[in-house]
């Protein structure tokens, strides 16, 4: 079909906001640069990640993630329970399957557009979140911001929940300058593959307070992956129970570790924000110069 009139919803958890593109009966291309394009706030639809719909042969739909600096990601706990919810809609029940890169996830959609999702069994070793160097326990490893006799932020924990996460445990959430520390820790040369990096405070043994630098999308008002990661984190630190409440700024998510399996649940809520059309000018940026779509 003609590129330009291709259709997309825009959704969101908690203020994380996608693109979603349905591409299980008419094929899109989706390069990088269009990717950046369609995300762009001024000049596009404007999104945190890009979210394609397709056919799989193992779940009811197969979900493609791309943030808004055109990387492809294997993982977005948010943009999970959007797609769970278009789904359970369209199939007209509430248990359905997602196809990632890496697994299959469970989710549940409930009543007024809470969803839950079984995101799996957390990745704890090293080289499978993947790190650059071996540490045995990666509870807490060896990685500070700031000057080396009073840094600002020390030790974090690390975590993969499809994607690689650094939480650092702080008395103040709020007071760390995550916009300005975020960029250089994601790109420390401990991560391979970049890392999200998050600060948590613990408010209460059922309760962290979140803020999180997202690998290609910059500080974002809420990150699923990254609200389990930081209570597995908190979890093996003997921060927090099993079953917390993590408060993020667009609001709350409920993550549950469960000790019998291993997996983390989460639940949250998803809303749709509108429906349109994809501008042609998004297109272009994929085109060699000097030719239209």
């Amino acid at each position: 079909m003609d590129a330009s009139s291709h259709s997309f919803r825009k959704m969101n958890g908690l203020g994380n906001d996608f693109v979603v593109i349905d591409r299980r009966a008419d094929a899109l291309d989706l390069p990088a640069e269009t990717v950046r394009a369609i995300a762009d706030r001024e000049t596009g639809v404007g999104c945190d990640q890009l979210i394609a719909l397709d056919p799989s042969s193992e779940a009811d739909v197969f979900m493609r993630i791309w943030n808004a600096d055109g990387g492809e990601v294997a993982a977005c706990g948010n943009a999970a329970r959007c797609v769970a919810g278009i789904v359970a809609q369209e199939l007209g029940r509430a248990n359905v399957t997602i196809e990632t890169e890496d697994q299959v996830l469970g989710a549940f959609a409930g009543a007024g557009e809470i969803v839950t999702i079984d995101m799996g069994e957390p990745r704890l070793a090293w080289d499978e979140i993947p790190l650059a160097e071996e540490f045995h326990d990666t509870s807490r490893i060896e990685l500070q911001a700031g000057p080396i006799d009073a840094p600002v932020l020390h030790s974090p924990g690390v975590v993969s929940m499809g994607n690689p996460h650094a939480i650092f445990f702080v008395d103040d959430a709020d007071a760390i300058e995550l916009g300005r520390i975020g960029p250089m820790l994601e790109h420390h040369p401990l991560f391979p593959e970049r890392a999200n990096i998050s600060v948590a405070q613990v408010l209460s043994p059922g309760q962290l307070r979140l803020r999180t630098w997202e690998r290609g999308a910059g500080l974002t008002r809420a990150c699923g992956t990254a609200a389990c990661a930081s209570a597995v984190a908190a979890v093996r630190r003997g921060l927090t129970d099993r079953k917390v409440t993590v408060s993020l700024p667009g609001g709350d998510l409920a993550i549950e570790w469960r000790e019998g399996d291993g997996h983390v649940l989460m639940t949250g809520p998803y809303a749709l924000d509108f429906e349109g059309t994809l501008p042609p000018g998004v297109f272009a940026a994929a085109e060699p110069e000097g030719q239209g779509v």
